[in-house]
This record gives C-alpha cells, structure tokens and sequence, in this order.
C-alpha cells in the first residue's frame, strides 16, 4: 500500500497540525473534566499520518495525555518539550535493535511535534482520555516559544507552523 492507497482507505483527511487524520472512535460514555462539570467522551482514539508532501506534525499541546502506536510505514520522530524546557527525541517505529519504540504516552502539557524524516509515510494511531477535543489542544506560537525557550529556538523553529 502507498499513501494515496491509506488516506482513501482509512478516510483521512488534512489535519490542522500537518498530516493527516481520521477519528475511528468516540466513546458514548462521558465525564466530566473541569470544576464546571464540562464534560468530555471518556475516550477518543485516530489514526494519524504524514506523508512525504505532509511530512511535520507541527508543534502543539494538548490537556489530555495521549497514546501514540505504531502502525505502518516508515519510522516518526518526536520531539516532546517539557514545561521545564527539557527535550526529548524519541522515534516510533518497528526496529527495536535502533530504539525505535512500539508505542509512547505523551503528557498532556507537553508541546509535541512529529516528524517523518525519511519514506512515503509513517501511520499512526493515537487514544485520548479523556477524549480528545479542539478546545484543549493549542498550537505553538513562534513568540511564546522564542521567549521561553530561546536556547531551543534554532532547533524548534522548523516545527513551528506559520
């Protein structure tokens, strides 16, 4: 399968970070997250790709901590920075001998961003609790970022969507 076979298969569609996506679940079951009673699906789950032409999941963050699998494809890179401005790089992927990792939780409050650094695509799924949704997910802006973490910036700058 290439990537034009996956995005038709699987209905994914351009995601707002880069990539592609497609929600495949949305639990009926509700909670509620917030002193106010909002209330979220108790989970959420996608799946997720990017491509050669797509090829950044640029940096944002999210309230809920968020499972990443590994599904097919070429390997992705992470770059997960910690409100401490500790940076961590880690790849999903299937060679283990290369440390590559099976699947990865990322803390909610974590800026993220996902690169395919080489290959056609590399596909992912992603579980949500609580549930993912657009009010609890914000992009990183280029300022914030070279203000708070200015010895990061040369590095980052790439992943920041403009």
């Amino acid at each position: 399968m290439n990537k034009n076979d996956l995005i038709e298969k699987l209905s994914l569609v351009e995601h707002i970070e880069g990539g592609y996506f497609s929600e495949t679940y949305r639990s009926d079951l509700k909670i509620a997250t917030d002193r106010e009673g909002t209330e979220r699906s108790l989970l959420t789950s996608i799946y997720y790709m990017l491509t050669d032409n797509r090829p950044i999941g640029y940096f944002h963050k999210n309230k809920s901590n968020i499972i990443h699998y590994f599904h097919a494809g070429s390997p992705l890179t992470y770059l997960i920075l910690h409100p401490n401005g500790e940076l961590n790089k880690l790849k999903l992927g299937f060679d283990v001998t290369k440390g590559h990792l099976f699947q990865l939780k990322v803390p909610g409050g974590c800026w993220k961003a996902t690169v395919l650094e080489e290959g056609e695509f590399g596909l992912l799924g992603e579980a949500v609790a609580p549930g993912f949704d657009y009010r609890d997910m914000e992009l990183a802006k280029a300022d914030y970022f070279q203000s708070n973490f200015p010895d990061l910036w040369d590095e980052l700058a790439p992943y920041i969507k403009k």
